[in-house]
């Protein structure tokens, strides 16, 4: 009973930061929660028991691909301020 209650809320965290990620116009606070939605969903696999799919997904996705978002999206706005 509890180990449902810990999934359905990492699951309300997880799509809130998946729609947070869609609908931010900020693409910094965007590529942010997407991280925050791969941590999240990596934090779902965990507790269902997955622990090597979960460890992926957080270093995988949640770290290196959010990384070169964020740097990219730092390159990018640097160049239209000068």
């Amino acid at each position: 009973m509890a180990s449902e209650l810990v999934q359905f809320g990492i699951l309300a965290m997880t799509i809130a930061f998946a729609l947070g990620a869609a609908g931010l116009k900020n693409l910094l606070y965007a590529a942010l929660s997407l991280g925050a939605m791969c941590i999240s969903l990596g934090a779902l696999y965990w507790v269902l028991y997955a622990p090597y799919v979960g460890l992926f997904q957080m270093l995988i996705y949640g770290g290196a691909v959010v990384v070169l978002f964020v740097s990219v999206i730092m390159f990018v706005k640097g160049e239209g301020n000068e």
